[in-house]
């Protein structure tokens, strides 16, 4: 069976397929939060101390790391603003930590001082990326984040992508790096500009769990980018990921709708022994009184960029303060 661990100084946590679905808390990233990012370049971080308490109280697994706050000399600026970062996450939470920057020396700067066996976000199957990373990992004895995409892009066709992710797979097996340490993301395209989006991710969770025998991750919102009332969409989403083989997710765990949706495919999955987390979490739930108002639907963000490592992964939605 699949087991890729990873662990904070005092907490180890397993992902795999016989294991209850890995929440990576995303909130903790400046890309399209403008006030966070100026907050981060002053040394403020009580932003992300809050975050970072409201993922984990929220329900997190992990927290991924990200501190890429301008384009301009990355290199230079972002490897000592990532380790600030990191240090102050890690002093205030116990869950497994993801390092997340597109810049290689952010990442070594970070896994010097990272404790416990964080996750690394990412590796893509460039010739330069796996140059780069693959060699920390095996150096840093970590698991790494592989996206499916190379030189060429992004691939709209899905068994172009599963070719990346193996090749990212026999590349990583010649650093001593085994399978169960690459956690793939195939790549979720947006449902609203690709119709057939679900059903290409759905088929390719199949063949990487089957044919690769390894973990998968995404970036659970791409999916539903430029349409209205997204959560609803990724509530919907999750459970059929998670059936077709996904065992992670990069994700807010801040949703209520989406988190339900997660804890209730894990007692479905049998991954939630005698639902008993299911119990402890909504025991005293109270539902809302019959004809209430629903909330008005949340409007769509406008499009941005993700740096770091899910610069790659089309469709990723900005986020809001």
């Amino acid at each position: 069976m699949t087991r890729t661990i990873v662990a904070s100084a005092t907490r180890e946590i397993v992902i795999g397929f016989d294991q209850p679905f890995c929440v990576i808390g995303e909130r903790i990233n400046p890309t399209g939060r403008k006030k966070l990012a100026a907050e981060m370049i002053e040394g403020n971080f009580e932003t992300v101390k809050k975050d970072a308490l409201e993922q984990v109280a929220a329900g997190a697994t992990m927290l991924d790391v990200n501190a890429g706050v301008t384009s301009v000399n990355p290199n230079e600026t972002e490897p000592a603003l990532l380790v600030k970062t990191l240090e102050i996450v890690q002093g205030l939470v116990d869950v497994p930590l993801a390092i997340d920057s597109s810049v290689t020396a952010a990442i070594e700067a970070a896994l010097k001082v990272a404790k416990g066996r964080p996750l690394v976000n990412s590796v893509t199957g460039e010739e330069e990326k796996l140059e780069a990373i693959l060699p920390l990992c095996a150096k840093y004895n970590v698991p790494v984040v592989a996206i499916s995409n190379d030189e060429t892009g992004i691939s709209m066709d899905p068994d172009v992508r599963f070719a990346v992710a193996k090749k990212i797979v026999e590349r990583a097996a010649d650093y001593g790096i085994k399978s169960h340490d690459i956690v793939v993301d195939p790549l979720v395209m947006p449902i609203g500009a690709l119709g057939d989006a679900g059903r290409q991710v759905f088929a390719l969770l199949r063949r990487l769990r089957e044919e690769l025998k390894v973990n998968t991750t995404c970036g659970l919102s791409n999916i539903s980018f430029g349409l209205p009332h997204r959560h609803g969409i990724n509530a919907g989403f999750i459970p059929m990921v998670i059936g077709a083989g996904m065992t992670s997710a990069i994700m807010n765990p801040c949703r209520p709708q989406e988190m339900e949706a997660v804890r209730a495919a894990n007692v479905l999955n049998g991954t939630d022994p005698n639902c008993s987390n299911w119990i402890m979490t909504y025991r005293d739930h109270a539902p809302a009184a019959a004809g209430a108002a629903p909330a008005a639907a949340t409007a769509a963000p406008a499009a941005g960029g993700r740096r770091g490592g899910r610069a790659a992964r089309a469709g990723a939605g900005a986020k809001t303060e």
